[in-house]
């Protein structure tokens, strides 16, 4: 008969926080077409970062540079997919939702 209650041996790794909800904004899905079709950036390793983001397993690893950004964008995040290509992202913790905002490069994203 199987046990109840608290598990054995490895029942920690079973447990798993609920995965995010995703949504993303128009400007989003602009320059998602924009990139896409110009073929400059690794549009592949973006997607990888967003299932990352939205398993909600653990922090971004340092690779990804995932840092709270300030200023008028005080309330996002971005992450560096490679090189100069961002993604920007916020999170909404009260409906457990990841929302992308924007991707793109400094320059693109961030020019005055």
């Amino acid at each position: 008969m199987a046990r109840k209650g608290k598990g054995g041996p490895g029942s920690a790794t079973k447990r798993a926080p609920l995965p995010r909800c995703a949504t993303h904004t128009k400007q989003f899905v602009k320059d998602w077409k924009r990139l896409n079709g110009a073929g400059r950036h690794d549009m592949s390793r973006l997607k990888h970062a967003m299932s990352l983001l939205v398993a909600n397993d653990a922090p971004l690893p340092p690779e990804w540079k995932d840092h709270p950004l300030a200023g008028e964008w005080n309330d996002h995040r971005e992450c560096h997919i490679g090189g100069d290509f961002l993604l920007i992202y916020t999170l909404e913790e009260r409906e457990n939702l990841i929302v992308f905002v924007r991707i793109g490069t400094h320059a693109e994203l961030f020019r005055e």
